[in-house]
């Protein structure tokens, strides 16, 4: 899946969350089950006016559950692999 400049892209330690303002109908869905509590309302509207998610990165593992939960396909979930967050962690 290629990104496009539509989405909106948030950097956490284990990952990237991405969602896509013109796909989400905010439902809340993701939200409901995401297993950190890591989502809530954002100031940003979706498709149809209402508000869509974002993440507390610092909370977001990168699970991917949000992702699999969305039934519209709003949310990406890239996960970092292991040898890139430690090679972040050294240059902090």
């Amino acid at each position: 899946m290629s990104l496009t400049s539509d989405s909106i892209r948030f950097i956490g330690k284990k990952g990237y969350f991405n969602i896509f303002p013109q796909l989400c109908k905010g439902c809340g869905l993701c939200k409901e089950k995401c297993p950190y509590d890591a989502l809530d309302w954002s100031d940003e509207l979706g498709i149809y006016g209402t508000p869509i998610v974002e993440p507390y990165m610092d909370k977001c593992t990168a699970c991917g559950l949000c992702e699999k939960s969305c039934p519209d396909c709003a949310i990406f979930i890239e996960k970092k692999k292991k040898a890139k967050r430690k090679e972040e962690k050294i240059k902090s």
